[in-house]
């Protein structure tokens, strides 16, 4: 059991029937009446977020969530093929379970698949990961304003916004969760 006043960013809870993740939390003590949390919960099974006030005293079971290293193996059609390293293995899972997980990640690298129950609901890419740039328009002398940067799409496809030192067939690092550009391996 967690309490409201321990919730923290990540932490998953049972809650009416269903799986919640929090991904903001902000414990509130206006000058007036008793203190709470204030809450953004993201359903585990797709139905959404929703914004929740708790006493900080309430208790609420905590979700085992499982991770399991995967690797991607490749794409077909709306189909996305993952293969267990340790007993072989393999999975699919459609585009709208995925989402977005896989815009940063080429074939044959590593992903963790989180699940619930033997339920799989989310996906969670390596934090950095390094690509080639196979399209972006020449930078030119004299063009660089302050923090200036222009699209670049990488071997994935897709569209990152980098300097305008960086050209087409440089390797770059990026950060998965924000989709910003580090630097240029």
């Amino acid at each position: 059991m967690v309490s409201a006043g321990d919730f923290r960013n990540g932490i998953t809870i049972e809650m009416d029937n269903n799986i919640y993740q929090i991904i903001e939390f902000q414990h509130v003590k206006p000058g007036k009446g008793a203190a709470f949390v204030r809450t953004k919960l993201k359903s585990i099974t797709g139905n959404g977020v929703i914004e929740k006030t708790f006493r900080p005293t309430e208790k609420y079971p905590q979700a085992r969530i499982d991770r399991s290293d995967m690797q991607y193996l490749y794409r077909d059609g709306d189909l996305f093929n993952f293969m267990n390293t340790e007993n072989y293995e393999q999975m699919a899972m459609t585009e709208e379970a995925i989402g977005g997980a896989l815009k940063f990640v080429k074939e044959n690298e590593m992903v963790k698949m989180l699940s619930h129950n033997g339920k799989v609901f989310a996906i969670e890419p390596p934090l950095f990961v390094e690509l080639v740039i196979t399209d972006t328009e020449p930078g030119f002398k004299g063009d660089t304003a302050q923090g200036a940067t222009k699209p670049a799409v990488v071997e994935t496809g897709a569209t990152v916004y980098v300097p305008l030192f960086v050209e087409q067939g440089d390797k770059i690092s990026i950060d998965t969760r924000s989709g910003e550009y580090l630097k240029r391996v």
